[in-house]
């Protein structure tokens, strides 16, 4: 296999990481919309539930909510996180891309 061809595949490979992150953080961004929704919810609701198993089981109020403030924070910490990943492969494939692009132009 030519240094090219290893060069390639490694932009592939990046690629589908990239795309690995992307599917994590859109599923985090729907779980947090979920999340916000439930605590406005919440502010007008006297009686707040939680789904165990096939059941609903009335919860404290202040409990279900730094529950879910909890699981907000942590799902933007894993949304930043997974950002950073983002850039960190973006940069790196368009770096390699120009490499790719420089060696078929010699190769021309």
């Amino acid at each position: 296999m030519t240094k090219q061809e290893e060069k390639i595949g490694q932009l592939q490979m990046y690629e589908q990481s990239l795309q690995n992150i992307l599917l994590q953080k859109q599923q985090f961004q729907s779980q947090l919309s979920e999340i916000d929704s439930a605590l406005k919810e919440m502010e007008s609701s006297s009686e707040t539930y939680r789904i165990v198993g096939n059941i609903m089981v009335l919860t404290k109020k202040e409990e279900l909510k730094k529950e879910l403030q909890e699981k907000n924070s942590s799902l933007k910490l894993r949304i930043k996180t997974l950002e950073k990943q983002e850039d960190t492969i973006k940069e790196k494939a368009q770096s390699l891309q120009s490499d790719i692009m420089k060696g078929m132009e010699k190769n021309d």
